[in-house]
Formats: structure tokens, C-alpha cells, sequence
């Protein structure tokens, strides 16, 4: 039996998380504040930095109808005081899996900035309008990726979308037009009420923040009386 007391796996290198933290003192008094803050502060970064790409980009996790989990890197399309919302096809796995069980675990995070936010809560569905909406603002090529491909079926191969994509190309021209695509049938979106949302600040030594909204009373996440905030250790 081998004496190595070596760890498996890649040799990355370790780094101390030197971030600001976040001290209660300088926690705002709603979770939407904090949130948004932090949001507008990540996008800014994005701007000027090359190490916060994709400032919006979240984790969705979802449980099947087994109860297995699964977890995918999607964009936020929306948020406001309701909570952070996406859209997708709605028969995707994720679709038919939200469809089975509603409560889902969603995060942004920011490794640059020591940073990430936890939401959690049940996905409902984003209004029509709100979906119609949102589909008119995307460039041509993205509309039609959305009726080209049937998200989280099998495919052949590449050929087999470039064909799909190129038919629906046929079938939407591009005239210049925000409504020349419109929107598919079955895609749409969700918003995720949220029952609990922390805040993570990296720390040296490993000592990081965890402040935690928890919901106590009906609200959105701009409603003060609606949360109550308490500390998790690291």
C-alpha cells in the first residue's frame, strides 16, 4: 500500500480570496438592493476588465422526475424586484423538468470579484408579453436559432443543425423587421420567486461571508418586512 499522502487531481494553483467581504454593516436593508448592486457592479467590471466575462451568466439547477439533479449555465434575461429570470424551449430538459417540479437553485457567480449570489425558490412562468417581448430584441440569428433547434434532443451532427437552421432561414427572411421571426410556440421563459437568497464574499484564509436573506412573510424582493437576514458560517 502506497505511503504518498499526495492529493488526486489537477495541480492547480492555490490562491488566497482576497476580496472586500461583506460585513452586515454594509448590507443593504432588502435583498433586491444587494443584488442589484452587485449585478450593476459585476456588469461594469465586465467592461473594463477582461477577467468577468459573461457578468449575467447563471447556473440553474433543476431535479428530474426521478429525482436526479441537473444543472446548466443559461443567461439572465430579466431581473427586477420579482427575482432573476431566462428564457428557453420550453421543451427542453429543463422545461419538462421545472413542468415536473418547480423548485429550482439558481447562482451568478464571479470568481474574479470573490463574489456569488444564491436564489432559491420555485420558476414560474414569464408572462407572454414579457416573452414576445424580450424574443423581438434578439439579433435575426438568434430568433431563428430558437425554431431551428430542438434544445436537448439528440442530433445527428453539425450538419443536421446547419440544414435546420438554413430551412427556417428559407421559411423567415430577414427583412430588417423585429417581428420577421416570430415567436415559437414553445418558447418561453421563467422567473424564479425566490424563498431564500446569500450572499457570498471570498475572504483570506478561507474565511469567507455568507449573509443570507430568508423569506418570513409575503413580498417581493424589494419588501423589507418580507425577509429576515442572519449569518452562515463559511
Amino acid at each position: 500500500m502506497s505511503s504518498s499522502s499526495s492529493v488526486p487531481g489537477p495541480d492547480v494553483p492555490r490562491i488566497d480570496y482576497a476580496g472586500e467581504g461583506l460585513d452586515e454593516s454594509a448590507v443593504a436593508a432588502t435583498p433586491w438592493e444587494q443584488a442589484n448592486a452587485w449585478v450593476e457592479h459585476a456588469a461594469e467590471m465586465a467592461r473594463s476588465r477582461d477577467d468577468v466575462p459573461e457578468p449575467t451568466a447563471i447556473s440553474v439547477a433543476t431535479v428530474d422526475s426521478s429525482g436526479a439533479p441537473n444543472v446548466r449555465t443559461v443567461l439572465m434575461r430579466f431581473f427586477d424586484e420579482r427575482g432573476p429570470g431566462f428564457v428557453t424551449n420550453l421543451g427542453s430538459s429543463k422545461g419538462r423538468e421545472i413542468e415536473h417540479e418547480p423548485r429550482v437553485a439558481v447562482s451568478l457567480t464571479w470568481p474574479a470579484l470573490y463574489r456569488a449570489i444564491r436564489f432559491r425558490g420555485r420558476a414560474e412562468p414569464l408572462g407572454r408579453d414579457e416573452v414576445e417581448a424580450y424574443f423581438d430584441s434578439r439579433p435575426y440569428g438568434s430568433r431563428l436559432s430558437a425554431w431551428a433547434s430542438e434544445q436537448s434532443e439528440p442530433a445527428t451532427g453539425r450538419d443536421e443543425l446547419e440544414r435546420r437552421w438554413a430551412e427556417v432561414s428559407q421559411r423567415f427572411p430577414d427583412t430588417g423587421d423585429d417581428t420577421d421571426v416570430p415567436v415559437p410556440p414553445f418558447w418561453g421563459g421563467y422567473r424564479v420567486r425566490c424563498d431564500e437568497v446569500e450572499f457570498w464574499a471570498g475572504r483570506s484564509n478561507r474565511l469567507h461571508d455568507r449573509i443570507v436573506f430568508m423569506r418570513v412573510g409575503d413580498g417581493d424582493l424589494a419588501t423589507a418586512d418580507a425577509w429576515r437576514r442572519s449569518r452562515r458560517q463559511p
